[in-house]
C-alpha cells in the first residue's frame, strides 16, 4: 500500500521559509523592509500578473522603496485569500514546452474599496505614496451625473487625497493609467479634473500645474484560473496558493515619461519609457485588441472554444494573419522603436497559438459594444478614409452581428455577455441579413453605414456565410469582394511572411 504523500502547506510568510520546492521560485528579498510607494485600484488576475510582477522585480534588484498597497473594487474573496497568505500569490508562466512558477512579494496590504474606504484614503495621504495606477476598467472613468453618487468614485478618493496633500504642503502623487482605453490618460485627467473643478478652483489649479498623468501600453494574456488551474498548479510547484495566476511568457509595459513625484526604476526591470506612448498604443490595441475580438467571433461561429483550437485551425489562422498583414498593419506607423511591424505580427500569432494558455473565445467576445468600435472598427473607419482594402476587417464585423443573435451556426444559445446585449441582439434578429438596423445604432458603428463597400461585404456575409460551417470556412478563405467601383481601385499591399504558419508549436 503506498503511503500518501503529506497535505501541501498553504501558501504564507512561514511556508515559503519552510519551502524546499526545486521548481518554485520565491522572493529572494527581505519583504519586512518593503516600504509602499504605489496604491493600485483594480487588483485582478492581470494586475497580479503584469505591474505586480514588474515591481518585485525591482525589489529583486534591491528597490525596495517601491512596495505596492493594492485596492480591490468588489471581491470580498480576493482580500481573505490575500490576508490569508500574507499578500503572497503565485504567477504561473505556461510556454509551450514549460512552465515556471514565482511567488511575488510586492504587494505589502491589501484593501477591499468597499470596506476600508477611509483607509486608502489615509494611504493615498501619505507622503510617501508616490505613485497611483489604475485598472478599474473603461467603466469605471465615467462619473455619474449626480455629484452625490460621484462621492462612490475612486476619483474622488483621489481628489481627496490630492487636496489634502496640496493644504499640507506636500508633494502630489502622478495618477498612472493602466487600462486599455485608446486615451487613458486623457480620461483619467479628465476625471480628476472635473472632480476637482465641482470642489475648488484653486485645488484644481493645483492639480492642472503639480500632477501628471502619464498614458501607458500594458500587455500580457492573462486568462481566468480555474479550480482546475489551481489543484494543477499545487501538484507541479508544491505551493499551496488559493487564488494563483496563470498567464503567458510575454510582458511589455510602455510608459510615457512624465512623473511629478519620483520616478519609479521599472526601466531596470524591461519597461520602456517613452515621450509618446501613442503609437504603441495604437499598434497593440488594432494589432493584439482588434484582432483578439475578431478571432474570438470567428473562432466561435466556426465551432471552436479557446484561441489554441481556432488558431489550429488552418482556415481561421489563415483568416487571422491575412486580417493582419494585408489590411490592419498597413495603416499603422512603421517607424515606432521597438515594434517592428512584421515581428509584432509574428510574435502575436505565436502567442495565440499556445496551447498551455488556451484563452477562452467566449472571454475575447465578452463587451463587444465597448471592445469592437474601440479596437476593430478604427482599423476599418481607417481603411474607408485611406481606400484601403477592408474586406476581412469588415467581415470581422459580420461575425459580431451574427454572434450577436444569440445563437451559433448549429442553433445552440450563445450567451452574449454585454451591457447593451438585450438592445444589439434586438437590432440583429430584427435587421436579419440587411445591416442597417445595427449600423443605425451610431454610438456604436459611427458612420460606417457611410462606407458602401464595407456594407456591402457586411450584408452579403450575413446572407451567405453562416448558413453552416462549409459556408463559414468558404467565406473565411474568400470573404465576399464588392465591386471595384465600391472599393474604389487601389491595389492590394501584402507583406510577404516567411517564418512557420501560425499553427506551429511556437514559443511566445
Amino acid at each position: 500500500m503506498s503511503e500518501s504523500l503529506p497535505p501541501v502547506p498553504a501558501l504564507s510568510n512561514r511556508s515559503l521559509d519552510a519551502s524546499s520546492s526545486s521548481h518554485l521560485e520565491v522572493p529572494g528579498y527581505d519583504r519586512t523592509r518593503l516600504e509602499p510607494a504605489v496604491v493600485h485600484f483594480g487588483v485582478g488576475g492581470f494586475h497580479r500578473a503584469h505591474q505586480e510582477v514588474y515591481f518585485d522585480r525591482l525589489a529583486e534588484l534591491g528597490f525596495i522603496h517601491w512596495g505596492v498597497i493594492g485596492v480591490g473594487m468588489r471581491r470580498p474573496e480576493m482580500r481573505q485569500v490575500l490576508e490569508a497568505q500574507d499578500n503572497l500569490f503565485t504567477v504561473v508562466e505556461r510556454g509551450v514546452e514549460d512552465s515556471a512558477a514565482k511567488v511575488i512579494g510586492s504587494m505589502v496590504e491589501y484593501l477591499l474599496l468597499a470596506d476600508d474606504r477611509q483607509a486608502v484614503r489615509a494611504r493615498l495621504a501619505d507622503p510617501r505614496i508616490r505613485l497611483v495606477t489604475l485598472t478599474i476598467t473603461a467603466d469605471g472613468y465615467v462619473l455619474p451625473d449626480d455629484p452625490e453618487q460621484a462621492h462612490e468614485s475612486v476619483f474622488e478618493l483621489i481628489v481627496d487625497a490630492l487636496d489634502e496633500r496640496r493644504l499640507a504642503r506636500d508633494a502630489p502623487f502622478t495618477v498612472l493609467s493602466c487600462d486599455n482605453l485608446p486615451d487613458s490618460a486623457a480620461a483619467t485627467r479628465e476625471a480628476v479634473m472635473t472632480l476637482a473643478r465641482r470642489r475648488a478652483p484653486e485645488l484644481a489649479r493645483w492639480i492642472e500645474d503639480r500632477v501628471s498623468f502619464p498614458g501607458s501600453m500594458v500587455d500580457r494574456i492573462t486568462p481566468a484560473t480555474t479550480p482546475e488551474d489551481r489543484d494543477e498548479i499545487e501538484e507541479d510547484f508544491q505551493v499551496g496558493d488559493r487564488w494563483p495566476v496563470i498567464t503567458e511568457p510575454f510582458m511589455q509595459w510602455v510608459i510615457e515619461d512624465d512623473f511629478c513625484n519620483d520616478r519609479p526604476p521599472l526601466d531596470r526591470v524591461g519597461v520602456r519609457f517613452v515621450d509618446d506612448v501613442a503609437p504603441y498604443k495604437l499598434i497593440k490595441s488594432r494589432l493584439l485588441n482588434g484582432v483578439h475580438s475578431a478571432l474570438g467571433y470567428v473562432g466561435y461561429l466556426a465551432g471552436h472554444r479557446s484561441t489554441y483550437q481556432a488558431m489550429e485551425d488552418p482556415d481561421v489562422a489563415d483568416f487571422i494573419q491575412r486580417l493582419m498583414r494585408e489590411e490592419i498593419a498597413p495603416l499603422l506607423p512603421a517607424d515606432v522603436p521597438g515594434m517592428d511591424l512584421d515581428t509584432y505580427c509574428d510574435t502575436v500569432l505565436e502567442r495565440l497559438s499556445n496551447p498551455s494558455i488556451a484563452d477562452q473565445l467566449a472571454r475575447l467576445c465578452r463587451r463587444g459594444s465597448t471592445k469592437v468600435p474601440d479596437y476593430l472598427l478604427p482599423s476599418l473607419h481607417a481603411a474607408h478614409a485611406q481606400d484601403r482594402p477592408r474586406t476581412r476587417l469588415a467581415f470581422a464585423v459580420a461575425t459580431w452581428m451574427r454572434y450577436l443573435r444569440g445563437e451559433d451556426l448549429d442553433g445552440a444559445p450563445i450567451d452574449v455577455q454585454d451591457a447593451r446585449a438585450a438592445e444589439l441582439r434586438e437590432a440583429a434578429l430584427r435587421g436579419g441579413d440587411d445591416p442597417k438596423t445595427l449600423l443605425a445604432i451610431t454610438d456604436v458603428f459611427g458612420d460606417l453605414s457611410d462606407d458602401a463597400a464595407s456594407v456591402t461585404v457586411i450584408r452579403e456575409s450575413l446572407a451567405g456565410a453562416f448558413a453552416d460551417g462549409r459556408s463559414l470556412r468558404s467565406a473565411l478563405a474568400s470573404p465576399a469582394q464588392p465591386s471595384d467601383h465600391a472599393t474604389g481601385t487601389r491595389p492590394q499591399e501584402t507583406h510577404e511572411h516567411s517564418g512557420p504558419h501560425p499553427n506551429h508549436d511556437a514559443v511566445a
